[in-house]
Protein backbone atom coordinates (compact mmCIF):
# COMPACT_ATOMS: atom_id res chain seq x y z
CA UNK A 1 0.00 0.00 0.00
CA UNK A 2 1.29 3.46 -0.76
CA UNK A 3 1.68 5.74 2.19
CA UNK A 4 -0.25 8.92 1.61
CA UNK A 5 0.40 12.03 3.60
CA UNK A 6 -1.44 15.32 3.93
CA UNK A 7 -0.57 18.50 2.10
CA UNK A 8 -0.59 20.49 5.37
CA UNK A 9 2.18 20.16 7.96
CA UNK A 10 3.22 21.71 11.25
CA UNK A 11 -0.04 21.16 13.16
CA UNK A 12 -0.56 20.80 16.91
CA UNK A 13 -1.38 17.08 17.29
CA UNK A 14 -3.28 17.60 20.55
CA UNK A 15 -5.84 20.02 19.09
CA UNK A 16 -6.19 18.90 15.46
CA UNK A 17 -8.02 16.04 13.84
CA UNK A 18 -7.74 14.81 10.24
CA UNK A 19 -9.61 12.67 7.76
CA UNK A 20 -9.30 12.00 4.06
CA UNK A 21 -11.18 10.37 1.24
CA UNK A 22 -9.09 8.76 -1.46
CA UNK A 23 -10.16 7.79 -4.98
CA UNK A 24 -13.70 9.14 -4.55
CA UNK A 25 -15.75 8.97 -7.74
CA UNK A 26 -16.89 12.58 -7.68
CA UNK A 27 -16.11 15.61 -9.79
CA UNK A 28 -12.82 17.35 -8.93
CA UNK A 29 -14.30 20.62 -10.17
CA UNK A 30 -17.24 20.48 -7.75
CA UNK A 31 -15.01 19.20 -4.93
CA UNK A 32 -12.57 22.11 -5.24
CA UNK A 33 -15.40 24.65 -5.08
CA UNK A 34 -17.07 22.97 -2.08
CA UNK A 35 -13.74 22.75 -0.22
CA UNK A 36 -13.11 26.43 -0.93
CA UNK A 37 -16.55 27.25 0.49
CA UNK A 38 -16.30 25.23 3.73
CA UNK A 39 -12.70 26.15 4.55
CA UNK A 40 -12.70 28.31 7.68
CA UNK A 41 -16.23 27.32 8.76
CA UNK A 42 -17.26 25.67 11.99
CA UNK A 43 -18.03 21.97 11.62
CA UNK A 44 -21.74 22.35 12.41
CA UNK A 45 -22.16 25.22 9.92
CA UNK A 46 -20.42 23.25 7.18
CA UNK A 47 -22.65 20.24 7.78
CA UNK A 48 -25.79 22.39 7.60
CA UNK A 49 -24.58 24.00 4.38
CA UNK A 50 -23.89 20.66 2.71
CA UNK A 51 -27.27 19.29 3.79
CA UNK A 52 -28.91 22.32 2.17
CA UNK A 53 -26.88 21.75 -1.01
CA UNK A 54 -28.04 18.12 -1.19
CA UNK A 55 -31.64 19.33 -0.83
CA UNK A 56 -31.02 21.93 -3.61
CA UNK A 57 -31.82 24.86 -1.31
CA UNK A 58 -28.35 26.47 -1.27
CA UNK A 59 -26.03 26.85 -4.25
CA UNK A 60 -22.24 26.62 -4.16
CA UNK A 61 -20.46 29.54 -5.81
CA UNK A 62 -18.25 28.51 -8.70
CA UNK A 63 -15.41 31.00 -8.59
CA UNK A 64 -12.89 29.42 -10.92
CA UNK A 65 -14.71 27.02 -13.27
CA UNK A 66 -17.60 29.26 -14.26
CA UNK A 67 -17.55 29.72 -18.01
CA UNK A 68 -21.02 28.34 -18.74
CA UNK A 69 -22.35 28.05 -15.18
CA UNK A 70 -25.74 29.72 -14.65
CA UNK A 71 -26.32 32.45 -12.09
CA UNK A 72 -28.09 31.55 -8.85
CA UNK A 73 -30.36 33.77 -6.83
CA UNK A 74 -28.93 32.71 -3.43
CA UNK A 75 -25.41 33.82 -4.27
CA UNK A 76 -24.16 37.32 -3.58
CA UNK A 77 -21.54 39.58 -5.03
CA UNK A 78 -18.90 39.09 -6.49
CA UNK A 79 -19.66 35.45 -7.48
CA UNK A 80 -23.07 34.92 -9.01
CA UNK A 81 -22.35 31.69 -10.91
CA UNK A 82 -23.15 28.53 -9.00
CA UNK A 83 -24.52 25.00 -8.98
CA UNK A 84 -25.95 22.36 -6.66
CA UNK A 85 -23.25 19.62 -6.66
CA UNK A 86 -25.34 17.01 -4.82
CA UNK A 87 -23.11 13.97 -5.28
CA UNK A 88 -19.93 15.73 -4.17
CA UNK A 89 -21.74 17.44 -1.28
CA UNK A 90 -23.07 14.09 -0.05
CA UNK A 91 -19.60 12.54 -0.05
CA UNK A 92 -18.10 15.55 1.72
CA UNK A 93 -20.90 15.40 4.28
CA UNK A 94 -19.86 11.82 5.06
CA UNK A 95 -16.26 12.96 5.44
CA UNK A 96 -17.35 15.71 7.85
CA UNK A 97 -19.19 13.11 9.93
CA UNK A 98 -16.01 11.03 9.93
CA UNK A 99 -14.03 14.07 11.05
CA UNK A 100 -16.52 14.61 13.88
CA UNK A 101 -16.23 10.95 14.94
CA UNK A 102 -12.43 11.24 14.95
CA UNK A 103 -12.70 14.36 17.14
CA UNK A 104 -15.02 12.59 19.61
CA UNK A 105 -12.59 9.67 19.78
CA UNK A 106 -9.75 12.06 20.64
CA UNK A 107 -11.89 13.85 23.27
CA UNK A 108 -12.06 17.16 21.41
CA UNK A 109 -15.07 19.47 21.67
CA UNK A 110 -16.96 19.15 18.37
CA UNK A 111 -18.87 22.40 18.99
CA UNK A 112 -15.62 24.38 18.81
CA UNK A 113 -14.15 22.43 15.88
CA UNK A 114 -13.22 24.64 12.92
CA UNK A 115 -12.16 23.42 9.48
CA UNK A 116 -8.73 24.91 8.87
CA UNK A 117 -7.79 22.84 5.82
CA UNK A 118 -10.02 21.47 3.09
CA UNK A 119 -8.33 20.44 -0.14
CA UNK A 120 -9.36 18.46 -3.19
CA UNK A 121 -6.94 17.09 -5.77
CA UNK A 122 -7.54 15.26 -9.00
CA UNK A 123 -6.73 11.55 -8.61
CA UNK A 124 -6.16 8.67 -11.02
CA UNK A 125 -8.57 7.86 -13.80
CA UNK A 126 -10.27 4.47 -13.70
CA UNK A 127 -10.50 2.77 -17.10
CA UNK A 128 -13.85 1.28 -18.13
CA UNK A 129 -15.27 -0.24 -21.30
CA UNK A 130 -18.41 0.84 -23.11
CA UNK A 131 -19.76 -1.82 -25.51
CA UNK A 132 -20.39 -0.70 -29.10
CA UNK A 133 -21.80 -2.31 -32.22
CA UNK A 134 -20.10 -5.15 -34.12
CA UNK A 135 -18.25 -6.49 -31.06
CA UNK A 136 -16.20 -3.37 -30.47
CA UNK A 137 -15.82 -1.33 -27.31
CA UNK A 138 -14.76 2.17 -26.38
CA UNK A 139 -12.42 3.05 -23.55
CA UNK A 140 -13.95 5.40 -20.97
CA UNK A 141 -12.04 6.90 -18.07
CA UNK A 142 -13.85 7.73 -14.85
CA UNK A 143 -12.43 10.67 -12.89
CA UNK A 144 -11.64 10.30 -9.18
CA UNK A 145 -10.76 12.80 -6.47
CA UNK A 146 -8.70 12.89 -3.27
CA UNK A 147 -10.10 15.05 -0.44
CA UNK A 148 -8.35 16.07 2.79
CA UNK A 149 -10.02 17.70 5.79
CA UNK A 150 -8.33 19.00 8.95
CA UNK A 151 -10.20 20.37 11.94
CA UNK A 152 -8.80 22.49 14.76
CA UNK A 153 -10.32 22.94 18.21
CA UNK A 154 -10.49 26.69 18.76
CA UNK A 155 -10.84 28.40 22.14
Amino acid sequence: MPERGYSITGLDPDRTVKCSGRQLRISPKASVEICRTIRGMKLSDAKKLLERVVEKKQAIAYRHYKKEVPHRRQLTEPWFAGRFPQKAAGRLLRLLEELEANAEYRNLDTERLKIIHAAAQRANKIPRRNPRAFGRSDLLKATTTHIELVGFEAE
